[in-house]
């Protein structure tokens, strides 16, 4: 599994944890839901931290609850 794949299926475990849909996430967020979807429909294949920050913020959680998963800490290093 690559870096973004991982952020999609994290954004997407979120959202079902908290009940939200993808645009209900977008408002909690202060995002336009094209910003959450292109993330999700690999449009965007290089999300910014401040979108996954705003994403935290709208969930509540901090960026190390969002990444602090054994999804991420399992990646394989992407520079060789």
């Amino acid at each position: 599994m690559d870096t973004i794949q991982a952020v999609k299926n994290r954004i997407l475990r979120l959202c079902e944890e908290h009940g939200l849909t993808i645009n209900a996430l977008a408002t909690v967020s202060a995002l336009p839901p094209s910003s959450v979807k292109n993330i999700l429909y690999g449009k965007s294949q290089n999300p910014k931290l401040l979108t996954i920050k705003m994403i935290c913020d709208g969930l509540g959680i901090t960026l190390g609850e969002f990444f602090n998963t054994s999804e991420f800490n399992d990646l394989e290093q992407e520079v060789k």
